[in-house]
């Protein structure tokens, strides 16, 4: 069977809030315009979307609470009764832990207040946002990976589609089916953190030349079922401290969705420098803190999902525009720290882009100069003013807590500089923070969640709790290169991608008779997190996408 081409004006790839953003908006603007008798020369019209997972939402998580005033922008015609949220924050702490107690702040940090927002389900957020789009023409299909990029004379032409029907070695079985080819005018990246798209094209055109490195936090998140009146609808909370070290970036939040049902998560930074550092296994500590154990004790779980999340802020966007295409939302980098808040930057992201696609079509002109009107949109947009003023917070807190909070106080009151005396902090990437087991010291995490009681679960048991599911006969998406630098990282860092991953997908075994340890890889576990392709100490392991529809499950998470 040979491959099937199909064209669009504009195809988007990913069907998270960023892409779904500038689906609506697109739509709208053309819309107006086509219907304009003036205009006799129309818009191109034909919007297309894909999404990897096996439907909408399925492969969406985040906390989350989201500032709203976005929402009135992107659809004005919608009274904001109508908006998919599950409550406005009512009560808001900051908490410090240790091991055995807790204290509230007297105030919210700087930039962590979230009066005026409101607690959502991203998951059925989204699936509201995909209804609104299709109502408007936009088409979407679930189930297709983007799995590489189609090019022509050194110009983006559309994106390939993965395959499906292949044997482990990659060769097709009798219910193969080829990828497709999908070329579009304009391609929008809005596949989401360390989307493989996106990496590859900053990488094939040097996009991120000049810029930090994007660097990650690790969110880890579990949905529960509480009796009510133990946590109120509304009420948030951050916490710092244990089980977090002095020298490990990170915190834990609880979030009220509803009377009886409360997210639960965890949040640590990827440039950890312990390889033994294991963010599900901090969780489940986490929860037999005294603080937390009393909201869940009584509680079931629901739901376990982890993403990663783009923190490197303004220094680390890449060029977000290319000769046909538009990188938005978590691809880029659009997340306001300290915060911690992305929803409502990636729908500004992508209404931002479909602004520019809109001009650029109105010029007929979707080159790279014609699509560079995005950063100027960027700039001067709510996104660049919230960004400017912490554009050096997460640089600040590499290696300690104590500095970076200094150094982050002296950025309040320099407007963001700090002690860039050059206007920017550097930042290595999140692998090269990782430490040789000679020098590591003992993890913090390495103390193991208490067993008669617990809530704790392992690796194995929070995968089905994603409800994670891929084709086991197909090859692994998971692409370790080299054998032999797998060892050595063995060797140096004990193996650290069995613990990094939240999601079981790399064992270190021994072999019985020789002793020698190597690695066996787990991938139809996978939560498509990514952390292996960002945390990799050599980066020997090279995150691909499994067949269309594979991986987790989440629901309203």
């Amino acid at each position: 069977m040979g491959i099937a081409v199909i064209e669009t004006d504009v195809l988007i790839v990913g069907g998270g809030t960023a892409g779904l953003a500038f689906a609506i908006h697109y739509a709208d603007m053309v819309r107006q315009y086509n219907e304009d008798p003036a205009n006799t020369a129309k818009l191109p019209g034909r919007v297309m979307l894909i999404e990897k997972g096996g439907a909408i939402g399925h492969h969406s998580l985040s906390g989350a609470v989201i500032n709203p005033a976005v929402f009135a922008e992107l659809l004005p015609d919608v009274d904001p009764k109508d908006y998919p949220f599950e409550s406005p924050v009512i009560q808001d702490d900051t908490m410090f832990f240790t091991k055995h107690g807790a204290f509230k702040l007297p105030f919210a940090p700087p930039y962590m207040s979230n009066k005026g927002n409101h607690v959502v389900m991203l998951g059925k957020l989204v699936r509201w946002l995909a209804e609104i789009a299709e109502k408007k023409g936009v088409q979407i299909f679930s189930g297709f990976s983007g799995h590489e990029l189609i090019l022509d004379n050194g110009k983006l032409a559309g994106i390939r589609t993965g395959a499906s029907g292949l044997d482990h070695n990659g060769k097709p079985m009798v219910n193969y089916q080829p990828p497709t080819d999908v070329r579009a005018r304009i391609v929008i990246l809005a596949e989401g953190s360390r989307g493989n798209l996106t990496r590859d094209l900053v990488k094939a055109f040097d996009l991120a030349k000049g810029r930090n490195p994007q660097v990650y936090s690790l969110g880890v998140k579990e949905l529960w079922e509480i009796p009510e009146g133990v946590f109120k609808k509304g009420q948030v909370v951050h916490s710092l401290g244990y089980p977090f070290g002095m020298d490990q970036f990170g915190g834990g939040f609880i979030y009220g969705l509803s009377k009886t049902l409360v997210a639960v998560g965890m949040v640590a930074g990827l440039d950890i420098a312990d390889p033994a550092f294991d963010t599900q296994r901090a969780l489940q500590i986490y929860k037999d803190h005294p603080f937390v154990s009393k909201v869940i004790k009584n509680g079931k779980m629901l739901r376990y999902g982890a993403k990663t999340i783009p923190e490197g802020g303004l220094f680390a966007l890449p060029q977000l525009y290319h000769d046909n295409v538009m990188i938005v939302g978590d691809a880029a980098g659009f997340l306001a720290m300290p915060s911690l808040k992305g929803v409502h930057a990636s729908m500004r992201s992508g209404m931002l882009a479909a602004q520019t696609a809109y001009e650029a079509f109105k010029k007929n002109d979707t080159s790279s100069a014609g699509l560079s009107r995005y950063a100027k949109l960027f700039k001067e947009s709510p996104v660049y003013k919230e960004l400017y003023p912490v554009r050096n917070f997460r640089q600040a807190f590499t290696g300690n807590i104590v500095s970076g909070a200094f150094q982050f106080g002296t950025q309040i009151f320099t407007g963001g500089r700090g002690l860039s005396w050059g206007g920017r902090l550097a930042m290595a990437e999140d692998r090269a923070h990782c430490r040789p087991l000679c020098c590591a010291g003992a993890g913090v995490p390495r103390e193991a969640a208490s067993c008669a009681g617990s809530s704790g679960i392992d690796k194995e048991t929070a995968v089905f709790f994603s409800g994670t599911k891929h084709d086991e006969e197909q090859p692994s998406h998971i692409k370790v290169q080299s054998d032999a630098v797998c060892d050595e990282c063995i060797k140096k860092y004990g193996g650290p991608c069995q613990h990094f991953c939240p999601a079981q997908v790399f064992e270190i075994s021994a072999d019985p008779h020789t002793g020698k340890k190597s690695l066996k890889l787990h991938p139809s576990n996978c939560v498509h997190c990514k952390t292996c392709d960002i945390k990799d100490p050599y980066s020997n392991v090279i995150w691909a996408t499994p067949y269309g529809g594979d991986g987790p499950e989440y629901e309203n998470m």
